[in-house]
């Protein structure tokens, strides 16, 4: 099959070079530039040295875009919706990692950007990034708004209970526990300033931005309270959401929804175990890897059950499923350039 080429605005951040990553490993993809204003004329490897070796590309300047098949928007929240004119000729197919396009709720991105959205107008030619919600719009979608790390961890450990109707109605209290890569800084920042680790880190208790997406993207808009807490891991997500069960359902029930739903995905894994030690989902066992593991425990008694929902975010929360979502697109096969496994230990 010939090659598509790519190319990708905001190549020296987290989340283009973890695209750049698996774009470079693709076996459809070719990727043609990789721009940064910062590190023009540098090699990708500077930046990105696990890419070493892997390639000879240099970062280019934005501005000497030239078109291509693929169009990867990396940029810094706000500033694709106000510069789209720009790139929107380069490529029939385009994927922002920004959060500029995912919402279309227009009084939710107000509440939780503080401003007015730049480009109502483009809003819905976008299709939400997320494949197993929205599969079959993907597959015909030109424009792909890639979702919220937070906010896929906590959708994807919510939304077959939701879909099959077994919660009780209330309020969902979600906590997660980030990593520093979760704030998006550069990757050059980080680590020739590690003392500076604390103030990357998107430590929210409450407001945190990834709400609008959880609320507008599970079945019947539920009220969800999202708290995001800091930890010293590089890489991953573990999302705890805490909920009540209608009267009358149980363990039983609840499997019969995520198998249902989740089947037949090929990067969810049901993880609740009787014996080992790891039983639960663990950040640890899917860094690197496109999974999200999702798993639960039932307080009998009261109803109440803990759903918990683990995946590494530059992969499945950002890149990764970026990566799926234009498998899709494009026909090829959903696994495509994302089938590292992970390691163990």
């Amino acid at each position: 099959m010939e090659k598509k080429t790519v190319s990708i605005v905001g190549a020296s951040g987290y989340a283009g070079g973890e695209f750049l990553r698996l774009a470079l490993q693709h076996p459809y993809l070719e990727v043609k530039q990789a721009t940064s204003r910062r590190y023009l004329g540098d090699p990708v490897g500077l930046v990105h040295p696990n890419l070493r070796g892997r390639t000879h590309l240099k970062f280019t300047d934005p501005a000497n875009l030239e078109p291509c098949d693929v169009l990867v928007l990396a940029m810094p929240h706000g500033v694709a919706a106000r510069e789209f004119e720009k790139y929107q000729a380069l490529a029939p197919v385009i994927l922002d990692l920004s959060a500029d396009f995912r919402l279309k709720n227009l009084e939710l991105y107000k509440k939780y950007y503080g401003e007015d959205h730049p480009r109502p107008d483009l809003l819905d030619a976008w299709v939400y990034g997320n494949p197993e919600l929205y599969r079959e719009a993907l597959k015909t979608a030109d424009r792909i708004a890639c979702c919220g790390c937070n906010a896929t961890a906590v959708i994807l450990g919510l939304y077959p209970l939701l879909k099959e109707g077994l919660l009780a109605p209330g309020p969902l209290f979600s906590t997660v526990l980030i990593s520093t890569s979760a704030a998006g800084a550069e990757p050059s920042l980080a680590s020739h300033h590690p003392e500076r680790a604390g103030s990357l880190r998107a430590y929210k208790p409450t407001g945190h931005r990834h709400t609008a997406e959880v609320r507008e993207h599970l079945p019947g808009h539920p009220e969800v309270h999202l708290t995001a807490i800091a930890t010293d891991r590089v890489r991953g997500i573990l999302a705890t959401t805490q909920t009540f069960l209608r009267p009358g359902l149980g363990e039983k029930e609840v499997w019969a929804a995520y198998r249902k739903v989740y089947g037949a995905e090929p990067f969810i894994r049901l993880v609740k175990l009787k014996k080992g030690i790891h039983r639960y989902p663990d950040p640890n066992v899917v860094e690197g890897t496109n999974y999200c593991d999702v798993g639960f425990e039932l307080e009998e008694d009261t109803g109440r059950l803990v759903v918990i929902s683990a995946l590494d975010n530059l992969v499945k929360g950002t890149a990764g499923h970026a990566v799926q979502s234009l498998n899709i697109r494009m026909g090829w096969p959903e696994t495509a350039g994302l089938e590292f496994s992970g390691l163990h230990p």
